[in-house]
């Protein structure tokens, strides 16, 4: 920080120069070219869009290194700022990202860290949320001179390189973790028993649709109404953004779903497979209609165990054959029922049971490396992203140059 302030100090005490985007970078907007998904043809080219890659395919349209910034769709984060990615080498970007090439004297690498500081929710507009091309190029960027862009991208890369070698290292564990949970779920055939699980299960109930039974998000509503959204890594986890329920719409849906420790709850519509055990009475809040409440038989089949059982490739495959529907699929809850599972030693109990639980703590101490969120490596990536962005909001904060500015 000490050699950052000396610069500044030496190069521009009197402030920062700030110039429209236009006059930072070259913008090749006018060379890119959408195909559609039904047009393209699979290969080893990524095919950027908005919010990062879309697809591989066999051909590209810029070969370099490029800063680009979602122009409609998915292109504002929570905090107002622009959806930004880095590519390099040989891509094919369609017209739903504005795309940036360096210049003499602005750093690309400078303006991928600047850009996700400047708010750009107010220049959103339609239906379809856009940031126009107009509005892109007139972004003001505050350029200072070159030593402190090199000496500002050198301080932030440090976080963002830690970050990527975070994630690296968190993938090839969850594929480590997604590998050995498959063969700890795969059996010898004399060592298993196949049923349906019906045949496992006290009961498969639901939620309630609030279109016919109640509203959302009444003045007296302060439980929750749990969806897909809210089951993550294996828990229910709600958030300010959560829809909320009040105590009377709570009570129907307890009266439907009948939810209790030790509930398995699979996300039966939509984004379908999505998991977690009820671990702690659920007191304020409750599930919709397209979040299937699974009631094992404890004395045959752990939860824990049923919901790693969900989850096993094998079991998604065979379920997901069963998926009917149009635009939202879903999953009907009595096929749900016939999805044959594997169960260990099923004529004898303790043994099934003891078997099961071995397995259960392996794939816990699994999933709590991959997925926790409070620990672990999501966790570190979490506390480092949030280092980043610190640093990043206070370096690039700049005392205006009046005088020099560039419009």
């Amino acid at each position: 920080m000490s050699k950052l302030e000396q610069l500044i100090n030496e190069l521009c005490p009197e402030g920062v120069e700030y110039r429209r985007l236009e006059n930072c970078c070259e913008i090749l907007d006018n060379k890119r070219k959408p195909v559609t998904k039904s047009a393209r043809e699979a290969g080893k080219y990524p095919y950027y869009g908005a919010n990062g890659i879309q697809d591989y395919v066999s051909n590209y349209i810029f070969d370099g290194t490029f800063v680009l910034v979602g122009e409609d769709g998915s292109v504002v984060t929570e905090i107002g700022t622009p959806i930004v990615t880095w590519a390099t080498g040989k891509i094919w970007v369609n017209n739903h990202a504005h795309i940036i090439s360096e210049i003499n004297g602005v750093l690309l690498r400078y303006l991928f860290h600047y850009l996700q500081t400047v708010p750009v929710k107010h220049l959103i507009h339609g239906n379809i949320p856009k940031l126009t091309g107009g509005d892109f190029r007139a972004l003001k960027i505050a350029v200072p001179p070159l030593p402190v862009q090199e000496e500002i991208v050198r301080i932030l890369d440090k976080f963002t390189e830690l970050t990527a070698e975070l994630t690296a290292e968190l993938t090839a564990r969850k594929q480590q973790y997604e590998y050995y949970k498959d063969k700890l779920l795969t059996f010898e055939d004399d060592s298993v028993s196949w049923c349906e699980l019906n045949d496992v299960i006290i009961s498969l109930n639901t939620g309630l649709n609030p279109r016919k039974f109640f509203r959302l998000n009444t003045e007296d509503a302060t439980n929750y109404y749990v969806t897909i959204r809210e089951i993550r890594g294996g828990r229910i986890i709600p958030t300010d953004k959560t829809d909320r329920i009040n105590d009377e719409a709570l009570a129907l849906c307890n009266n439907r779903s009948n939810l209790e420790i030790g509930d398995v709850l699979f996300s039966g519509t939509g984004t379908i497979g999505e998991t977690a055990v009820i671990v702690e009475h659920p007191q304020n809040w409750n599930i919709k209609e397209g979040v299937y409440a699974i009631k094992p038989n404890k004395k045959r089949i752990l939860p824990k165990f049923l919901r790693y059982l969900l989850t096993a490739t094998y079991i998604k495959t065979a379920y997901m054959k069963k998926v009917a529907g149009g635009t939202v699929k879903s999953i009907p809850m009595g096929e749900l029922k016939k999805l044959k599972i594997p169960i260990p030693y099923l004529e004898d109990n303790e043994k099934s049971l003891a078997e099961q639980q071995r397995i259960v703590d392996i794939l816990d101490r699994f999933d709590k490396l991959c997925n926790d969120i409070s620990e672990g490596l999501p966790a570190e990536i979490e506390a480092r992203q949030k280092q980043y962005e610190y640093y990043r909001d206070k370096l690039l904060t700049f005392k205006k140059k009046e005088a020099a500015e560039n419009e």
